[in-house]
């Protein structure tokens, strides 16, 4: 199921899901092109309704061309982050942090094996961060959906070896958001925690606080990694792979939280 909503969600979103409707409407026009049997009757069938493909094609290709600004990514990402920073008052009454996989760096040669991803980093170093400074134990989640090493336990390596703090709870069975939650609340349940600080990227956490709160744990937010700007508005313009990505990852978070309202989640 995890492989196949995969395979579902990358023939969705950007890059690929506007590209191959682009070049379905463009086969579609020729094949109508070829079927013309007689000169006379091509004027005839390149009016409007023949030339609604291959109009939106280029639309379609001008608005992959948009996604990739990284004005209209940011913009994206940011209408996501609604949840503000934690605040140390919150932090005083938490029992536990939890920190969500964002990914695995795979076979990294620089370190001998699997290990985290950058995005993983990014969650790691703040949760470590909250941890010294509250002195609360760390739960990590995240397992391994494609194979290898779960992402949980290359946290645990990372928080010990990068960050001098020891996890108390490694979860690595989950393969998605939902199942983070599902299966980090009896952990933290058998040790009485039931106050979590919980950890992820700015855009995440609006969809997974809901899921680990009908856990019945109680959340506060953690957001970090929100997104900011260059100090050059032309950099803002200049259409980039990163600009895409973020947009990508936009909208896959706005599918993902329809999913799950659909689910009930």
């Amino acid at each position: 199921m995890f492989a196949l909503t995969k395979i579902l969600t990358s023939l969705i979103l950007p890059p690929t899901g506007p590209l191959l409707l682009a070049c379905l409407l463009l086969a579609i026009h020729v094949w109508r092109i070829r079927r013309i049997q007689h000169w006379q009757d091509i004027s005839r069938r390149m009016k409007m309704p023949g030339r609604t493909l291959p109009v939106l094609a280029i639309l379609i290709v001008f608005g992959q061309l948009a996604l990739s600004l990284p004005v209209v990514g940011n913009a994206l990402l940011a209408s996501l982050e609604t949840v503000p920073p934690i605040q140390a008052d919150q932090l005083g009454e938490i029992d536990a942090i939890v920190i969500l996989g964002g990914g695995s760096y795979y076979d990294a040669p620089e370190y001998g094996g699997d290990t985290i991803s950058a995005a993983t980093l990014v969650r790691l170093r703040y949760g470590a961060r909250l941890a010294r400074d509250t002195l609360r134990p760390v739960l990590v989640t995240g397992g391994a959906p494609w194979g290898g090493t779960p992402e949980a336990e290359s946290m645990r390596r990372s928080l010990a070896l990068d960050f001098g703090i020891d996890a108390r709870w490694v979860e690595i069975n989950s393969a998605n958001t939902a199942e983070n939650a599902r299966l980090s609340a009896p952990l933290l349940r058998a040790d009485k925690m039931q106050r979590i600080a919980l950890v992820s990227h700015a855009w995440h956490l609006p969809r997974a606080i809901p899921l680990f709160a009908a856990t019945g744990l109680q959340v506060v937010a953690a957001p970090t990694a929100f997104t900011t700007e260059a100090p050059s508005e032309l950099a803002q313009w200049l259409p980039s792979a990163g600009g895409l990505r973020n947009s990508s990852l936009a909208l896959h978070e706005m599918l993902g939280r329809w999913v799950d309202q659909a689910k009930g989640s």
